[in-house]
């Protein structure tokens, strides 16, 4: 957008928004005081007709007549010729109803519409007086209304609205028009003095973009006002010298960062292979932190091979390699699909984690169906190796998630991207449980915290593990049940509270009706073992549930 349209664009609205504030405070002041004049001539009007229709009734009372129906309607007659000589126009019309809603007075002939005297006889029925605006005779009208009692008429002094409002939409037409003429000539003014203002700057603009397009920095712009576009000129000359000065380094500069890049891509491809790339980029971005360790809150998965001995003697040993590089290559996969990071390779275990370098909010579920897909995953392996007459893997997933130490940990010669503690300890210990509880994937009570809302998870256990001395809830998860997998959860997990309030025979129950819907459940047959024991053999009163685990 061009800068003269930038001005119009600017200036025009604050114009337009001037003439519009000054037009509508105008119009509406006029508005109001033609109308104020209007409403008070026609309040004026009834007050007047109130008033000579009281001295006919007191003309009536002070002579005794009241009851005389003759002279009423003298009195009567007397008020519709008073009313007729008070209006001004033609469309002007003043009447009366009675509580039946029968015209009982009127200047013209007045024929109401059922509805229109529904209307007014609810006013009526309301004793409203004041102002109104109603319909008469199919037209819009508006006025003043009174109850006059000792005739018992609800009189009406009334003007056709678009009569009434005349020259209030007048004022309001020529309000528009004169905004529109106004805008019209605002926008033919600005147009000339934007291209007035704006013409030494394309001048300028040219010049410049003639020098960008020869790539000529020896040419300068000709500096032909005095002020500040002459000075932007004059600053444009120098700006280009001192670039002219600049190039030759800047050419220099180019070839080092080429040849830099170059390095830096091979060292990359290099040790990609060896370190996670999120690792490589932490390390380029902050070479100074390479020896720096932190404690952070992160996610830690181990993965086994179960009886991976055994399985190792169907292979031949080139069989095996080329196993195992499959296997860990769709491993791998996943688990760098969900962002998490290969520590190392332990045999043909794997142990990953999540959370750094790069922290993330959901690195704890990320980690979980990481396990998940690398079951789903194995499947699909296994159907390959037993398509070949080769033996299925099967493996156990433990996840842990807390407080480790992570960073380059090692010499300046030999060191490794890794993480260290009490948390990754525990994280191997979960792994091997899941062979003890023929569990696919066991995760902590701090995982289940973080994933139990995203994910179907079951209570396995509470254990102390080995080398620990406080206890854990242990969980496993399905992102999906299967068919009749949710109702037996919910029959195990009620037998598991049954079971830990010491309700040893309620427990076997349920878990007899959760193993008849989870065929071959290890864990319902577990509980219910333990909880023949129990009753044979009562646990001690400190009881908590806890199994103390003597093996990893």
């Amino acid at each position: 957008m061009k800068i003269r349209t930038k001005i119009i664009w600017i200036v025009l609205p604050l114009l337009i928004a001037t003439l519009l504030i000054t037009g509508i405070i105008s119009s509406q002041s006029a508005r109001s005081g033609i109308t104020r004049v209007a409403v008070g001539a026609v309040s004026f009007k009834a007050q007047e007709l109130n008033k000579y229709m009281e001295s006919q009734w007191n003309l009536l009372v002070t002579n005794n007549l009241t009851g005389q129906a003759d002279y009423v309607n003298v009195a009567e007659n007397a008020v519709g010729s008073y009313a007729s000589s008070i209006l001004r126009s033609s469309t002007e019309l003043i009447f009366a109803i009675d509580p039946e809603g029968t015209v009982a007075m009127e200047t013209s002939p007045v024929k109401l519409s059922e509805a229109e005297k529904q209307k007014l006889l609810a006013y009526s029925a309301k004793g409203y007086q004041g102002w109104i605006d109603t319909m008469v005779q199919g037209r819009e009208v508006v006025g003043q209304s009174f109850m006059f009692q000792p005739f018992n008429w609800y009189v009406l002094v009334t003007e056709r609205k678009d009569v009434f409002f005349h020259d209030v939409t007048a004022i309001t037409i020529q309000s528009i028009v004169v905004l529109i003429v106004s805008a019209g000539l605002s926008l033919v003014l600005l147009v000339i003095f934007s291209l007035y203002l704006t013409r030494p700057l394309t001048t300028v603009a040219g010049a410049m973009k003639s020098i960008i397009t020869d790539n000529d920095l020896t040419s300068r712009v000709a500096i032909e006002y005095k002020d500040e576009i002459g000075e932007l000129a004059n600053t444009f000359n120098i700006m280009i010298g001192e670039l002219d000065k600049a190039y030759r380094q800047i050419k220099e500069f180019a070839l080092q960062a080429v040849i830099a890049q170059k390095n830096e891509h091979k060292i990359r491809n290099i040790f990609q292979k060896y370190v996670p790339k999120d690792v490589i980029d932490n390390v380029f971005a902050n070479p100074e932190s390479m020896l720096v360790g932190e404690n952070r809150v992160l996610s830690i998965l181990f993965s086994d091979i179960r009886s991976f001995t055994t399985i190792s003697e169907g292979f031949m040993p080139d069989e095996l390699v080329q196993a195992l590089n499959k296997y860990f290559s769709i491993m791998v996969d996943i688990i760098m699909g969900r962002n998490g990071i290969i520590d190392k390779y332990i045999g043909d275990a794997i142990m990953a984690f999540y959370g750094a370098p790069l922290r993330r909010e959901d690195d704890a579920l990320q980690s979980v169906l990481s396990a998940i897909e690398m079951q789903e995953g194995l499947h699909d392996f296994n159907r390959e190796q037993k398509a070949a007459g080769k033996p299925e893997f099967k493996i156990g997933v433990g996840i842990n998630y807390g407080e480790v130490t992570v960073g380059n940990i090692g010499s300046e010669k030999k060191m490794d991207y890794t993480i260290i503690g009490d948390n990754v300890n525990l994280g191997s210990r979960l792994e091997g449980l899941t062979k003890q509880y023929h569990q696919e994937i066991i995760f902590s009570t701090s995982v289940y915290r973080k994933v139990k809302h995203k994910l179907h998870c079951r209570l396995v256990d509470k254990v102390v593990v080995k080398g620990k001395t406080t206890g854990e809830k242990i969980f496993t998860a399905r992102r999906t049940f299967l068919d009749g997998e949710e109702q037996g959860w919910e029959l195990y997990h009620d037998g598991l509270k049954s079971y830990y309030q010491r309700e040893f025979p309620k427990a076997i129950g349920l878990f007899d009706e959760a193993k008849r819907v989870l065929s071959g459940d290890y864990l319902c047959d577990m509980f219910i073992e333990r909880s023949r024991d129990f009753i044979k053999s009562p646990p001690d009163a400190d009881w908590d549930g806890m199994e103390i685990k003597h093996e990893k």
